[in-house]
């Protein structure tokens, strides 16, 4: 499809809403492609209002497909107007790698305006999706492994976690009042900081679901209260660390055991207990968030 298209008079047109629900790519995402390097050229109303045609749907799927193969957004327009059997070039030699390097070297030099940048750079030029598989997760589990025993890990570690608070939060708060989705609640557990939790959370609120995050664990017996009174139709516990084996193997099966809706685990700990927790009624999502929330999806909709 030409940039340049032109659309019949009479073929239906959508509003960019409908066509952020349709392809999950939000609307920042949707107009920072058209501005910034001219992916997608929509109608407009006389009011000025974007109108978008069947062509133009398959456009953004198209981009999306090449997105998850790794290419630029920068290089995605030429490889759109070449024959639909092109194949794939290898990534920008260092683009991923780049902008995680830029990530990391932000958090440790505690360069907040940077890291500002880079965050709202990223996911208004990808989906929330392409933005935690190649940016974010890599970025935390390198983190992670760079802050043992390192001096100024902890003040590292805090001023991440201050940040993630107000931008996922930020975020959150303007998605939960649009959502429609089943009510999320999300709790960290004992050993770890709320990362991984936050990072689920923007997972979750992407998914369409209403989450309710809280930024600090719980002890396990006030969990079922907290489901209740949030009216959770899940809950999911995060860590990136091993936690206590009383709590994998003992709290949380029984804990299982006491609530009405599904106990999910992500992060992490779901890749390094999964073994002690076969059979226990957890349900354990793994450390890859995006398909973590793919099967919190299928288990949230047979509830």
């Amino acid at each position: 499809m030409s940039d340049q298209a032109n659309h019949p008079a009479d073929a239906p047109l959508y509003p960019i809403r409908e066509v952020s629900r349709l392809t999950g790519v939000n609307a920042v995402t949707l107009r920072a492609w058209e501005r910034r390097y001219g992916l997608i050229r929509p109608k407009r109303t006389p009011k000025g209002h974007r109108l978008y045609a069947k062509d133009d749907i398959a456009r953004v799927e198209r981009i999306l497909q090449w997105l998850n193969r790794g290419v630029p957004v920068s290089q995605v327009r030429e490889l759109l107007e070449q024959p639909e059997a092109v194949e794939a070039p290898p990534p920008a030699a260092g683009d991923w790698e780049n902008q995680r390097h830029q990530l990391i070297t932000a958090v440790e030099a505690l360069d907040l305006e940077r890291l500002e940048a880079l965050f709202n750079q990223g996911l208004a030029l990808y989906p929330v999706a392409t933005c935690l598989d190649e940016l974010w997760q890599p970025v935390l589990r390198e983190l992670e492994e760079r802050w043992d025993d390192r001096l100024g890990a902890d003040l590292q570690r805090r001023a991440l976690e201050a940040f993630l608070r107000t931008r996922i939060g930020t975020r959150l708060y303007h998605a939960n009042a649009l959502a429609s989705g089943p009510t999320l609640l999300i709790v960290p557990l004992p050993d770890d900081g709320p990362l991984w939790g936050l990072l689920a959370a923007l997972a979750a609120a992407d998914r369409g679901y209403r989450v309710q995050w809280l930024d600090a664990p719980l002890p396990a017996q006030e969990l079922p209260l907290a489901v209740e009174r949030f009216h959770a139709q899940a809950l999911l516990l995060a860590s990136g660390r091993a936690e206590r084996a009383d709590l994998v193997r003992r709290q949380l099966p029984r804990l299982a055991e006491q609530l009405e809706v599904p106990l999910t685990l992500c992060g992490p700990v779901a890749r390094i207990r999964q073994g002690d927790l076969e059979g226990s009624g957890v349900e354990v999502l793994g450390d890859d968030l995006t398909h973590a929330m793919k099967r919190l999806t299928s288990l949230t909709q047979a509830a």
